[in-house]
């Protein structure tokens, strides 16, 4: 995934810390030491920030015991998609069936259904 720049001047640290868990950001690291070509010391570092949403959407591995039976799992686990109109997340099936419940957008086939209705 390529590294977008943040070109908004009016970002607030909020926004930034949303972008970075809707996106997710993981840093690799391979540190060495060695001495005269014979490696002493080798540490390898991977850290992970991300939502538990995109971080199981990237299939990313969560420590042992987790409990995925909470509510807050079974809601990232719901495929979501952008809002045409006010970019809120909503989960696709509804955003689909019957619009967005933030600003009222109606799909095109909710506005299919609501015409055949009409008649």
């Amino acid at each position: 995934m390529a590294i977008e720049a943040i070109r908004d001047t009016n970002g607030t640290l909020v926004d930034v810390i949303d972008r970075i868990l809707d996106k997710g950001l993981v840093i690799n690291a391979d540190i060495t030491i060695s001495v005269a070509g014979v490696e002493l010391l080798g540490i390898k570092i991977r850290a992970a920030l991300a939502s538990f949403e995109t971080a199981a959407k990237y299939g990313l591995e969560f420590p042992s015991g987790t409990n995925y039976e909470t509510a807050a799992w079974k809601e990232a686990m719901v495929g979501k998609e952008e809002c045409p109109q006010c970019n809120k997340r909503v989960p696709a099936e509804e955003l689909i069936s019957t619009g967005c419940p933030w600003c009222g957008w109606i799909s095109a086939t909710k506005a299919k259904a609501l015409k055949s209705e009409a008649r």
